[in-house]
């Protein structure tokens, strides 16, 4: 039997291409692992954009640069959407 956790212990992700949220964090996870989701991701965007800014832009067309723009943004709004969980987290915990 599977036995699901309600969904007020989950935190909405951005989506502005979607009126609904599809993707949604788990606001009760713990603190390590929201880090490494984090950590996870700005490490990859980082590496990402790294190899980017090492490649010539004529080397490539104008829907290939929007592209990779549009990656490092969506990778960059995760990570800001889990550091949101973790500073709510933050700011709830008992002084």
């Amino acid at each position: 039997m599977t036995i699901k956790k309600p969904l007020h212990h989950y935190a909405h992700m951005s989506h502005p291409a979607t009126d609904h949220p599809v993707l949604l964090i788990d606001a009760d996870a713990p603190l390590r692992e929201l880090h490494a989701c984090v950590a996870e991701r700005l490490n990859a965007v980082l590496k990402y954009l790294d190899l980017i800014a090492c490649t010539r832009l004529p080397d490539y067309a104008e829907h290939d640069i929007n592209t990779v723009t549009n990656i490092a943004r969506i990778m960059v709004q995760d990570v800001s959407d889990v550091f949101r969980v973790i500073e709510q987290r933050g700011f709830d915990a008992p002084a």
